[in-house]
Formats: C-alpha cells, structure tokens, sequence
C-alpha cells in the first residue's frame, strides 16, 4: 500500500525541521532538505506501521487537502509518500 500525507516544512538555524499536519505528533528534522524528507518518510512510515499492526481497530487519518493547510513565514508543503507491504508471511 502506499500512503502519501503532506508535511509542513520550515529552514531553522541552519536545519529543516518539518510536521504531518494529519498524524499526531509526527515530526522530523536533517541537516539539508534531503536528510529531512528521509527523516520524514522513516517517521511516518512508523507510524503507519504501529496504527495497522498494533492497534486493534487501525484507523489513518483523512489526508489534508494541501491548499487548506495555513503556513506560517518561511513554512512550505512537501508530499511524502511511503510504501507499506501490509501482507501477513511475506518473506523478502
């Protein structure tokens, strides 16, 4: 399955640190855009796994629609996207 959530993206001291507006508590940081967007996808794809492995009764979140989202100066909107293999005896 793949899931795809928009985070909330902002340079700070010579860092970018980021947020899922759609999943609680959800958040992420690297040295340079590309080191935050890896930190973001790990993150996420956490907790993913957590909500439909752990859970009794999974439910993710509605995705945002990313024009409703309201930025602060300097906040931009990067599309994640994740894959997860959600099938039970799989072996790589």
């Amino acid at each position: 399955m793949t899931f795809i959530y928009p985070s909330v993206i902002k340079e700070e001291n010579g860092m970018f640190k980021g947020f899922f507006p759609d999943l609680d508590k959800c958040t992420f940081e690297g040295k340079d855009i590309n080191e935050a967007i890896d930190d973001a996808q790990a993150v996420m794809y956490d907790y993913i796994r957590v909500e439909l492995t752990e859970e009794d009764t999974p439910v993710l979140p509605a995705v945002s629609d990313e024009s409703e989202l309201k930025l602060s100066d300097g906040e931009f909107v990067r599309n994640i996207c994740v894959h997860f293999r959600y099938t039970e005896g799989w072996d790589e």
